[in-house]
């Protein structure tokens, strides 16, 4: 599935309508550079998913956690310098919890992940523009 958006309410919603196909114990692997829009999709995400919660960036709390129809896991690894400190940080503990583990800066953890990861790539286009593209491998 590829999206582009035009404004940082149409990648949210974006983050919504994908949060719709989910499924407990999902994991949800992000990539884009800093001011991509990876947490306005999250945001849409938290909304998709019936959470009253406020969602921000978890870049110094390395994760945050949203209540749902499901819970949402929300990491950002961007401080993060390998697999072993997301392990050291509880992450079986996350995945064993049943919800939705979303991964901004993935590529700092690559090894965490099995393959069967849904990978969410947003491209900026311009200071407005985003291009989403999202790779299911089921």
């Amino acid at each position: 599935m590829e999206i582009i958006t035009h404004k940082v309410e149409e990648t949210e919603q974006a983050g919504a309508e994908f949060a719709k196909r989910l499924y407990p114990g999902a994991i949800v692997a992000m990539y884009g550079g800093l001011g991509s829009g990876k947490t306005a999709f999250v945001r849409g995400m938290a909304r998709g998913l019936n959470s009253p919660d406020r969602v921000t960036s978890p870049t110094f709390t390395i994760v945050n956690e949203y209540a749902g129809s499901f819970p949402l896991f929300h990491f950002d690894m961007y401080r993060l310098g390998s697999a072993n400190e997301l392990f050291d940080i509880g992450w079986d503990d996350y995945l064993a919890r049943g919800g939705i583990c979303v991964v901004e800066w993935s590529e700092n953890v690559g090894d965490a992940f099995d393959g069967t990861e849904i990978k969410v790539v947003i491209e900026k286009l311009s200071d407005t523009e985003r291009k989403i593209i999202v790779s299911d491998p089921n």
